[in-house]
């Protein structure tokens, strides 16, 4: 059975200076322990929140068909001993085909697509599974350092009973140049650990002349548990 640790260099470090924002985010003084009773976090919980079909297809959330090329990325939620994790609240955000996010800070010139909005969410089933269909995102610039390019990439965000269990990642897709030049994706340590964030291409998910299919697995804890952002 594996153990409940992450092994050293499989999580992304809260302090990484080449990925600037790490340097404001870190925490430059000692931790201060909170007592256990200090507040409630068990409510709300997210999942109570009626969950429509059109929220796990970015594709038919608006009037029209957004651009780009249309995908399937679906998978398992699982814990350290390979066992599905039920009932588990799944969100992702992205970009869209232009690389650009439909948020107020996102300024450079790629267009916006007024039928992507590049938000879902959905639920695991008894066996763990998630299923979403979305446009594949696209690569954007990002002013971390000179000529500062994203893979492309999706956000996932996990959560369990309460706000404390919340867990966040980022997907990307298999073979993308971009890789040797992104401080985020680099800034885990262990080589096996960043391969667990790239999807696997997947004919059985790929519905014919409709989208093509990944598959993204996400191990919560344990030795081969995803990388997730600012977990300590």
């Amino acid at each position: 059975m594996n153990e409940l640790r992450d092994d050293a260099g499989t999580q992304p470090p809260l302090l990484y200076p080449a990925y600037k924002s790490t340097i404001l985010r870190a925490p430059s003084k000692p931790l201060i322990r909170v007592p256990r009773d200090f507040t409630n976090l068990a409510s709300p919980l997210f999942g109570d929140l009626p969950i429509g079909p059109g929220d796990s297809d970015l594709t038919r959330q608006h009037a029209g068909e957004p651009l780009g090329e249309r995908i399937v990325v679906a998978g398992r939620v699982l814990d350290e001993d390979g066992r599905p994790v039920p009932d588990t609240l799944v969100e992702l955000w992205q970009c869209n085909a232009a690389g650009r996010y439909l948020h107020a800070v996102d300024d450079h010139p790629a267009p916006l697509d007024p039928n992507f909005s590049g938000a879902g969410r959905t639920v695991t089933d008894a066996e763990g599974r998630y299923r979403f269909l979305t446009i594949k995102p696209g690569a954007y610039p990002w002013r971390n350092h000179p000529n500062a390019w994203r893979p492309a990439h999706i956000h996932f965000s996990l959560f369990g009973t309460s706000f404390l269990s919340r867990l966040v990642t980022q997907m990307y897709f298999p073979n993308d140049p971009l890789f040797p030049y992104d401080p985020i994706f680099n800034s885990i340590p262990d080589e096996r650990a960043r391969k667990r964030l790239i999807s696997q291409f997947d004919l059985g998910l790929t519905e014919p002349e409709w989208a093509l299919g990944y598959r993204f697995d996400i191990v919560l804890r344990g030795r081969d548990s995803t990388p997730f952002e600012e977990r300590a």
